[in-house]
């Protein structure tokens, strides 16, 4: 079976402009525009790290009033080159995000973001709240240790048949730690070490990722390139702690409170469980939550991108572009 979510979505749409942007060497970050060249820029900020963009990503926003800008982080898609860890880190992203912002002459946006795209959203507006329409985000992820032990064990007690896979992977010696084991072969040089750990990673992240099974979905998890930028970046972030500090997303909610935010979850997410959401709507109650009774973690599960485009309609009306 497939997912129906894309029923929920606007109709496909092309670009209307694409570009690279020039960062420090070696970096080159690809992005591209759609919908209204007039309209209410909004930011795609997509997940992993390292899981870049796709053409479905933009449909869902009304193409009729969103300026909607897609770029692929660092290391991601068809930024250049492709998993690379040389200054990667959360800082790097946001100062990118700043510079985007600035080459594209947007004064302020919305910000779209899903999974680690969450997290960096957050980190951003925390950082540059003056430059934030508002925040959509899904399936919440605030960087604690908590979290990332969930991911690397904790999700055996729901889908032991998928971890089981990924930790018998590595060899029998190495599996008290599997984030270390994992992270020093992906960053190996060999394609024969790097991309058979990669495709074990994303093998796995696949399999828990959507509250049914969807061999269509966990296909796009087996492409060599995705799978190689999603583990390397995760591992690479992951064994860094994210490069914030424990609570700090938390903590920073003060500098965002006023901005309007709409926060979708799906309640049997096992990628980033649901108690992230209700931990940053109790510390940021002014956002609205909505719990997807029957959805995992996929933006493109049907209740999850129902709330996801009707999160986009609410902000467009609130921005005051209406007719």
């Amino acid at each position: 079976m497939s997912l129906d979510g894309h029923k929920n979505l606007f109709p496909p749409i092309e670009p209307f402009s694409t570009g690279e942007l020039r960062l420090e060497s070696p970096h080159t970050l690809y992005w591209e525009q759609s919908g209204n060249p007039e309209g209410l820029p909004v930011l795609f900020l997509h997940g992993g790290p390292g899981a870049g963009v796709n053409d479905q990503n933009r449909r869902f926003f009304n193409p009729r009033f969103y300026r909607i800008i897609l770029y692929d982080q660092r290391g991601a898609g068809r930024s250049k080159p492709l998993g690379d860890l040389t200054n990667n880190t959360t800082t790097h992203l946001i100062g990118d995000i700043e510079f985007l912002r600035c080459a594209l002459g947007v004064e302020k946006w919305v910000l779209f973001g899903g999974s680690w795209g969450s997290t960096l959203a957050l980190a951003y507006a925390e950082m540059y709240p003056e430059r934030c329409i508002a925040l959509i985000l899904r399936g919440i992820f605030l960087c604690r240790k908590s979290e990332i032990e969930w991911f690397m064990y904790g999700i055996r007690t729901v889908f032991p048949e998928a971890w089981g896979l990924f930790e018998g992977y590595l060899p029998a010696d190495e599996r008290h730690d599997l984030l270390t084991n994992y992270y020093r072969r992906l960053v190996d040089p060999d394609p024969d070490v790097h991309m058979p750990a990669a495709l074990a990673w994303a093998q796995y992240e696949g399999s828990c990722s959507t509250f049914r099974a969807d061999n269509e979905s966990l296909a796009q998890f087996q492409k060599p390139e995705l799978a190689l930028s999603l583990a390397r970046l995760e591992a690479h972030y992951f064994v860094h702690n994210i490069f914030l500090s424990e609570g700090a997303l938390l903590r920073g909610i003060d500098r965002i409170r006023s901005i309007p935010g709409r926060i979708v979850q799906g309640r049997y997410d096992m990628i980033c469980p649901v108690v992230s959401a209700i931990d940053l709507h109790v510390a940021w109650p002014e956002a609205k939550l909505t719990i997807v009774a029957d959805a995992g973690h996929s933006s493109l599960e049907p209740g999850i991108c129902s709330a996801l485009v009707h999160a986009t309609e609410q902000i467009w009306a609130l921005s005051n572009h209406g007719g």
